[in-house]
């Protein structure tokens, strides 16, 4: 069941979708933080994975070619989010669950599973997408900036500048902040554009080695 999609050619990745909602062992916290997590995953990657933390998958070939895991804590979610930005085309299928009879070796605890599973969204986000984080952070810079000096303006022309001395400096700085966030966008999304490069060719390579193989193999 879980193989079949890739052998029809419907798919490349395949997550085995848990009952979640049905599984005793899964507290109402954790079923909550587990629906929130996937909704979170699909947003990040634009993709429609019912269980995004679920670890039962197949891979095909072609799509592990193109996977290339950063994160030390788990594979799961990275793979998804790079899997969307890939376009390779992925399904679901539902899965039991067999009854759990020891503590998870991942989940040390629910909070610090949430927050590295929050720090690995945001790191593929970022390295994903720089120039669009980094010109959300600059606006948050820019708006208020901007916002302070059209108002220290306003008080310039009503002869009462002198007491908004602050509200310029403040703005100055707000502005220069977000100008400087702006700059590390550019720099940060052609650095991505070297890594998608970079990407290709340790994807051709991978592919040559495993032909080869292949092909010296019995």
């Amino acid at each position: 069941d879980l193989v079949r999609p890739i052998l029809e050619g419907r798919a490349q990745i395949v997550v085995g979708e848990r009952p979640i909602m049905q599984m005793a062992d899964f507290s109402l916290t954790k079923r909550m933080l587990q629906r929130l997590g996937s909704a979170v995953v699909k947003f990040v990657s634009a993709t429609d994975v019912p269980d995004a933390p679920s670890g039962f998958r197949a891979i095909s070939r072609e799509a592990a070619f193109q996977l290339c895991v950063f994160s030390k804590y788990t594979y799961t979610l990275e793979t998804l989010i790079q899997a969307g930005r890939k376009n390779l085309p992925i399904a679901s299928v539902p899965v039991r669950v067999n009854r759990v009879v020891r503590p998870s070796r991942l989940v040390r605890s629910l909070p610090s599973y949430v927050l590295q599973s929050l720090l690995t969204i945001f790191r593929i986000f970022v390295l994903y997408k720089p120039l669009r984080f980094f010109l959300l952070m600059g606006t948050v810079f820019l708006l208020p900036g901007m916002t302070l000096g059209v108002r220290f303006v306003f008080a310039y022309a009503e002869g009462e500048g002198a007491g908004h001395v602050q509200s310029l400096i403040l703005a100055a700085i707000l502005i220069v902040m977000a100008v400087i966030v702006y700059a590390a966008g550019l720099i940060a999304d052609l650095i991505a554009a070297n890594r998608m490069l970079l990407e290709e060719i340790r994807m051709r390579q991978l592919r040559n080695e495993v032909n080869a193989g292949l092909r010296i193999t019995p």
